[in-house]
């Protein structure tokens, strides 16, 4: 019985000696093999920006989050794409009479490609019944059904949500 002991016990020793060798080799060569792996293409990253204020300085802080979005992504060797949502108030960020912010964002609109500009269609139509006059919106927008429901179908897809 004493001679099994004696053998289970040099076994266990020698195996948990043989480990604390072996396992820090082991985690070098992985973290090496992981080093030199190619890098795993990720999914393009997708935002939706609501817009629902008439303020100019919301609006830009939008337009900045579009800009610094991409910027960093394309940096990174990764990929966004960013859809703008305008409705309620915020409309007026769209519209081709009263967007504060008009040059900014056919600026953005004419450097990044990955950006796209959505007007609510409720909105655009309840603003011009109580202007008595038919309104537009810049050429870079076009206009959605409903821009709440525009941002829940994003949602929906697994788009991030943003509202400055």
């Amino acid at each position: 019985m004493r001679r099994i002991v004696i053998s289970l016990l040099t076994a266990s020793l020698t195996t948990l000696a043989v480990a604390t060798v072996i396992a820090p080799t082991l985690r070098a060569e992985t973290k090496e093999s992981a080093a030199r792996a190619k890098p795993v293409s990720k999914m393009p990253h997708r935002v939706v920006i609501q817009v629902s204020e008439d303020d100019p300085k919301i609006m830009n802080v939008a337009l900045n989050n579009a800009e610094n979005l991409t910027k960093y992504y394309q940096d990174h060797g990764e990929t966004v794409q960013i859809e703008f949502v305008a409705y309620g108030p915020g409309l007026a960020m769209m519209r081709s009479d009263t967007s504060p912010v008009k040059s900014h964002l056919e600026s953005v609109a004419a450097n990044l490609k990955n950006v796209s500009f959505s007007g609510c269609g409720n909105t655009l139509d309840a603003q011009s019944a109580k202007e008595n006059k038919q309104l537009s919106l810049l050429p870079q927008a076009h206009i959605v059904a409903a821009g709440i429901v525009r941002i829940v179908e994003l949602q929906e897809q697994g788009w991030t949500y943003v509202r400055p």
